[in-house]
């Protein structure tokens, strides 16, 4: 029976991954960050799924996880991340560093905590990354540089890694069905109060085209199983692609990022998130 980490299994993409991967006969470790989370994975995947309590800016409970894991591991997936959003003039070099601590210095550390599980195994690392790693959006800026750091890290493992057969990717989603965005107007406005009154004039037609583009962009989200799904194939493949976007639509918009001038691919992402224009 295949093992595999899954970091991040609370809720969303990651505990829709771990129920799955169950249910295909994995042997599931799935990190979460409150005991209550972990009672709740078992109770609906039964005893394959081990949860293990984990902090990813906790150093020590990184390196506490041996004692918990099997001396081989087949898989990891790096699933967990958070998201800093706002203007950039208005994060601060706590929020900054907050960013980077979770989503990329953290994935960095569990990974390389269980290299010598996925050596012995010839195993797999998945990255869960975004359409936000390829396509930089407004206030979203902080988000899109972690992500855009895990494509890099990504791609350099994949290389590094190849002479003990350990095989990387980078799944790649756009929006999904996840609290995210279920509760992005809240976190919009709590934003939006948390900033200076300056920055709040500054920035007033921003949040206002954000408030707009919002329930858009929220009836473009996929179910999480077709990211679940995807990460399974990922997984699985006889021969594993470096990269899965999810979904016809990313995979287009991920190919015309790379040929469209940066003065088009600015003024779609702007009406895409009501950004206003040059004096508009």
């Amino acid at each position: 029976m295949p093992s595999v980490l899954i970091s991040g299994a609370s809720r969303g993409i990651g505990r829709a991954t771990a129920l799955r991967l169950v249910r295909a006969g994995w042997t599931v470790y799935a990190t979460v960050r409150r005991d209550e989370d972990g009672e709740g994975l078992v109770a609906a995947a039964g005893a394959e799924l081990r949860p293990l309590r984990l902090d990813l800016t906790d150093e020590a409970q990184i390196a506490a996880l041996a004692a918990a894991l099997p001396e081989r591991l087949d898989a990891i997936v790096n699933n967990a991340g958070i998201v800093v959003s706002g203007p950039l003039e208005t994060l601060s070099a706590a929020d900054l560093r907050e960013q980077f601590e979770v989503n990329v210095v953290g994935a960095v550390a569990l990974t390389n905590a269980v290299l010598p599980r996925l050596r012995a195994a010839r195993g797999r690392i998945v990255f869960v990354s975004s359409l936000s790693g390829r396509v930089s959006t407004p206030m979203t800026g902080a988000y899109n540089a972690s992500k855009f750091a895990i494509e890099a890290l990504a791609d350099a493992w994949r290389l590094e890694l190849r002479p003990w057969g350990i095989k990387v990717s980078l799944v790649e989603p756009a929006m999904t069905d996840t609290d995210l965005w279920r509760d992005a107007p809240q976190t919009l406005e709590a934003e939006a109060a948390a900033m200076s009154a300056a920055h709040r004039d500054l920035y007033d037609r921003h949040l206002d085209g954000m408030r707009r583009a919002i329930p858009r962009i929220q009836k473009m989200a996929k179910p999480v199983d077709t990211v679940a799904a995807t990460i399974e194939r990922a997984l699985t493949a006889a021969r594993p692609r470096a990269r899965y976007p999810v979904g016809a639509d990313v995979k287009v918009q991920a190919a015309l990022s790379a040929v469209t001038p940066a003065r088009m691919m600015d003024a779609l992402n702007g009406r895409l998130t009501g950004t206003p224009a040059d004096g508009g």
